[in-house]
């Protein structure tokens, strides 16, 4: 079984950073106007180590086609390829292995592996009543509260995140319960204390993965912005990208700290070939927009097609990627506005409520922006980009 620590970082890129992934090959083709522009950056080819084990893992199951375990095996490492690569193809083809166990009384690594994969297609409830069936089935299962958590913490449910934290007293490692608790606590009112208590439980951590230091220094990084310290903040991110993990997460965050900081050139060097994941293209297009990119058109026209085609299918894994699209590339306020509301019913993390509030006041609407001025008011989030906006809202209210 992979390290906690690094399924609680899964998750959270499945559902805080919200990055809803649709696949560009879902979406209506386009054809670009330069012969050089990247279509698609593949991770896996026939020879290489990943080729090769996704087949031993297709072998394996094929074999043995009713055995839980290989499904199991098989689905885990379909997962984190789309939370790396940021293409849910690879969700649908986890689910598929898992297709022959259905309902509660499914084995319990089907039961926790499946709360996952809707966890990342945004079906919480779905994801909750696996979970519960899973704690049943093995009440000392660490994974259980720490996604119980994560969904508690994306729904803006904080009493019922730290209960789950709470949960794990007696479960998993302490690098797990200290970071399902700074995580918590970050969002909260208390991000100086996360922050030491997450640094102080990586110094004495030993033998840490790449993965769990990743998770690790991202969550740092944030806690840094919070606090409105960007040169430590920039700092925490370089460590997490010195250690060569594809994460959609830290790619997402960093671009996002780039392009608060007007450096757009170094977002669009750092997403470069990242065409494929939606939350990924749409922050290369807002870069190339700020630096007169030629690929622009190409992007903004490829990213259109994808979100009609979700729309379409009734999709909602977009909603926060379109409504920030339709805001600032394509200016389109009423419905950025709408798309943020809708997305609020449906997650109230951080990313949200500033969706939110900038599309609020963009649209001279500073009525729909209410909810996230209370969840602001009753978080006590301290993030200062998030109180500007909140007070440029509430003096349009007077």
């Amino acid at each position: 079984m992979r390290r906690i620590a690094q399924r609680l970082a899964d998750r959270a890129l499945a559902v805080a950073g919200g990055l809803a992934l649709v696949c560009a090959a879902l979406a209506a083709p386009y054809v670009p106007q330069d012969d050089a522009a990247v279509l698609e950056r593949l991770p896996i080819r026939p020879g290489d180590a990943l080729g090769r084990e996704l087949r031993e893992l297709r072998a394996r199951l094929a074999a043995r086609p009713d055995d839980p375990e290989a499904a199991v095996n098989l689905g885990r490492r379909y997962l984190r390829l789309a939370l790396a690569e940021g293409d849910p193809r690879y969700v649908g083809y986890a689910e598929a292995a898992l297709r022959p166990w259905s309902g509660r009384n499914a084995p319990h690594d089907v039961l926790v592996l499946r709360a996952q994969l809707r966890q990342y297609r945004h079906d919480f409830a779905g994801a909750l009543d696996d979970l519960a069936a899973a704690a049943v089935s093995d009440p000392n299962d660490p994974e259980v509260p720490l996604q119980r958590a994560a969904i508690r913490l994306a729904q803006g449910d904080y009493a019922g995140a730290a209960a789950a934290c709470e949960a794990l007293r007696d479960k998993g490692q302490p690098l797990d319960r200290t970071g399902c608790t700074a995580s918590v606590d970050g969002i909260t009112g208390r991000a100086e204390s996360a922050y030491a208590q997450l640094s102080e439980a990586l110094a004495r951590a030993s033998g840490s993965t790449a993965g769990q230091k990743l998770w690790v220094f991202t969550r740092l990084a944030e806690f840094s912005l919070v606090l409105d310290r960007p040169d430590r903040a920039e700092r925490h991110f370089k460590e997490a990208l010195a250690l060569g993990v594809n994460d959609q997460l830290l790619l997402a965050a960093y671009a996002d700290f780039l392009l608060d900081r007007g450096r757009a050139a170094e977002a669009v060097a750092l997403l470069g070939g990242w065409t494929h994941s939606d939350a990924l293209l749409l922050r290369l297009a807002l870069a190339e927009k700020a630096t007169g990119a030629p690929a622009l058109e190409d992007h903004v026209r490829s990213l259109q097609a994808r979100f009609d085609a979700a729309e379409r299918r009734g999709d909602k894994l977009h909603l926060r990627e379109d409504a920030r699209f339709r805001l600032h590339l394509l200016g389109d306020r009423e419905r950025a506005l709408a798309l943020a509301r809708e997305n609020w019913a449906l997650q109230r993390e951080p990313p949200d409520a500033r969706l939110l509030l900038e599309a609020a006041l963009a649209a001279d609407d500073a009525a729909a922006a209410r909810p996230a001025l209370d969840w602001l008011a009753r978080s006590g989030y301290e993030d200062p980009r998030l109180r500007r906006a909140a007070a440029q809202l509430e003096a349009a209210r007077r």
